[in-house]
């Protein structure tokens, strides 16, 4: 019940300020601000929105502006330089200092407890080899490709233009041409600002298969077809799940859909874009192996493969069941761990769906393994790869190359402000406002970006030979310890079951057996 008194009491306050800058101007510089503030006092008492104005008049609003100005405060006040989330202080300097092409060094010892449980650490050997001084590079593409790729260790992750904005989208690409590394388009179609500068492009479709899609939505071959004859695209790929939430579609509001994004996308101007959480093109793991060989043959025999959010075991298996079945593999399978990040996402799915990138590069690459495909089908990891040392760590785990998406939005100018979703990014990275986009400056942010790139391969190399290692290949799990308590650690190798080749095909071990039994390549069982 609103307070007849207090709000009687307010505006008659408010009215005699006024009344008495009408009176006498002298009162003026006193009297506005008081009168503004008097009426905003009754506003609050008789609104019913918020409790905390209504008890509150006036002084309440400090509560929304200190909540708004949280993430800011916490992020440069309260966190220590090593448990922020998403991504702490230590790992944005190393980014940021890298894309500069400043020191990357920290003195006094490491600020981690290396005994708590959970904490990792790479074993070094008494037998340190020579840097190498060529980057070693990947062969993407198995015997049904006939124009293979050769990858470089660590590129652009998938973000599409329209989530990005278009001089993000330069500035990315830029640097992949000038450093020699591939920049994953996203799903939101093939910009000219992916094709301008030249650098080579991994052509992702998802769902909503924007930039080859019918008017109805379905997957348009002929278009696909002429898009991925273009030189720069290299590799072709299939979003089936994003990390950060797999299982469901998106939403590109209407008003977003600008003439541009309608064009690259393929879809109408002004109209809201639904992207379905599933594929049109197949049902079962059958049918998803075939159409990736569909693709690799309209692509003219281009490295093909599919991205996901690894969740159910058995569904995997029964892709890698339907793979010999059907005579073709795809050519690669870039893993995205539910760490991954996304422009939005509900919070419920962020943090409570998909496999870990950890868990999910050791299912597929044990399974490939054990069904006898790995030595066709290259594996990418994509999840918080932002530093040499994560770059390591996942070529342990069982990938032979990784991709970085906020790692490289550090290195065009994002510093985790979080407002992706709102058109509002204070550095013109996600947002289509042209008055903000306008901030980034497309070249000092491309040598940013192949100068992290190269930096970041470099430390991987520089980890690596101090394990006495002359090439990714020679990892191994021994050579990655985990932290079980303050007083056990174990190592990769004895912490999970690694496959032999064929081993399913053989004599499936018991902690796969079952799995393996089930899987059914004509249908996808949970």
């Amino acid at each position: 019940m609103i307070r007849i008194g207090s709000v009687v009491r307010t505006l008659a306050a408010a009215l005699a300020v006024a009344a008495a800058w009408w009176i006498s101007p002298w009162w003026w510089f006193a009297a506005a601000p008081l009168t503004l503030l008097g009426l905003l006092g009754a506003r609050d008492l008789v609104q019913r929105r918020h409790a905390v104005l209504r008890n509150y008049p006036v002084i309440g609003h400090a509560r929304f502006l200190l909540e708004r100005i949280r993430p800011e405060i916490q992020q440069y006040f309260v966190e220590r330089n090593f448990d922020g989330r998403p991504f702490d202080r230590d790992v944005r300097s190393i980014v940021y200092e890298r894309a500069k092409g400043t020191d990357a060094e920290q003195p006094y010892g490491t600020e981690r407890d290396v005994n708590q449980p959970g904490y990792e650490f790479l074993i070094p050997s008494m037998a340190p080899r020579p840097v190498p001084r060529t980057p070693p590079r990947v062969r993407i593409g198995g015997p049904d490709c006939s124009r293979p790729y050769d990858m470089a260790l660590l590129n652009v992750s998938a973000m599409s233009f329209g989530s990005l904005s278009s001089n993000a989208i330069l500035a990315l690409n830029g640097g992949a041409a000038a450093g020699g590394f591939a920049h994953d388009t996203g799903e939101g179609g093939l910009s000219e600002y992916h094709l301008r500068p030249g650098g080579d492009l991994v052509w992702e479709i998802g769902t909503g298969y924007f930039g080859c899609r019918t008017r109805d939505g379905d997957f348009d071959p002929a278009e696909f077809a002429d898009k991925a004859a273009h030189d720069h695209v290299k590799c072709v790929s299939l979003k089936l799940s994003q990390g950060a939430k797999p299982g469901i579609g998106g939403v590109l509001p209407g008003a977003k859909v600008n003439a541009e994004i309608a064009r690259v996308r393929d879809v109408p101007e002004g109209r809201t874009v639904v992207s379905p959480p599933y594929h049109r093109v197949f049902s079962t793991p059958r049918e998803l192996v075939r159409f990736i060989a569909r693709m690799r043959e309209l692509s003219g025999g281009k490295p093909t493969g599919f991205t996901l959010c690894p969740g159910s075991r058995r569904q995997f298996l029964a892709v890698c069941k339907a793979m010999p079945e059907e005579g073709t593999a795809p050519d690669f399978v870039i893993v995205d761990g539910a760490e991954g990040g996304t422009g939005a996402a509900p919070l419920e799915f962020a943090d409570h769906v998909g496999a870990p990138l950890t868990e999910g590069l050791l299912t597929v690459h044990n399974a490939l393994v054990g069904a006898g495909l790995r030595d066709r089908v290259r594996i990418g990891a994509s999840g918080k790869v932002a530093t040499g040392a994560d770059l390591v760590k996942r070529l342990v785990q069982g990938a032979d190359c990784a991709n970085a998406a906020r790692a490289m939005m550090f290195a065009v100018g994002c510093i985790q402000a979080q407002r992706c979703h709102t058109n509002t990014c204070p550095t013109g990275v996600t947002t289509q406002d042209p008055r903000r986009a306008r901030a980034l400056d497309v070249g000092d942010k491309t040598e940013r970006v192949r100068r992290l790139q190269e930096a970041t391969v470099a430390g991987a190399l520089q980890i690596m030979a101090s394990m006495g290692v002359a090439d990714p290949s020679q990892l191994r799990p021994r050579m990655l310890h985990r932290r079980i308590d303050p007083f056990t650690e174990r190592s990769y190798e004895e912490l999970w079951t690694w496959l032999a080749p064929g081993q399913l095909l053989a004599e499936p071990p018991e902690s796969w057996a079952a799995d393996w039994h089930a899987a059914d390549p004509d249908r996808f069982t949970v």
